[in-house]
């Protein structure tokens, strides 16, 4: 793998809610915890706290608008979580091939042997 898996990156998109409110705000481009939580089976301090946690991993930043608190996904954080996904899949495939490669050899040595 070439880059380094952050962990708390990773347990921030863990979370099937967190997950939704990153869809939700990369299809709108910004919202609050309130226009968020009309779209989700949770309160709007759920809201509000899962989007805490994504602020923390840097994977959306906050900005005061009036009364309110707007937040946008942080797109270079948002980038090296794709590439490290694309990393940890390209060794998965890495794994994969050679578990496959062992599978065919040992198929191969019973076919000759039966």
């Amino acid at each position: 793998m070439t880059s380094t898996i952050d962990d708390e990156l990773w347990a921030a998109i863990g979370d099937p809610t967190r997950r939704r409110l990153l869809d939700l705000l990369l299809a709108d481009g910004s919202g609050t915890a309130t226009s968020l939580s009309d779209h989700l089976p949770v309160t709007r301090q759920a809201v509000a706290k899962h989007l805490g946690v994504l602020e923390r991993a840097e994977l959306v930043v906050s900005r005061k608008d009036g009364r309110e608190v707007r937040y946008v996904v942080n797109e270079a954080q948002f980038s090296r979580a794709v590439e490290q996904l694309a990393s940890v899949g390209a060794a998965w495939d890495a794994r994969l091939r050679r578990i496959k490669t062992i599978a065919e050899s040992i198929q191969a040595l019973r076919s000759k042997t039966e």
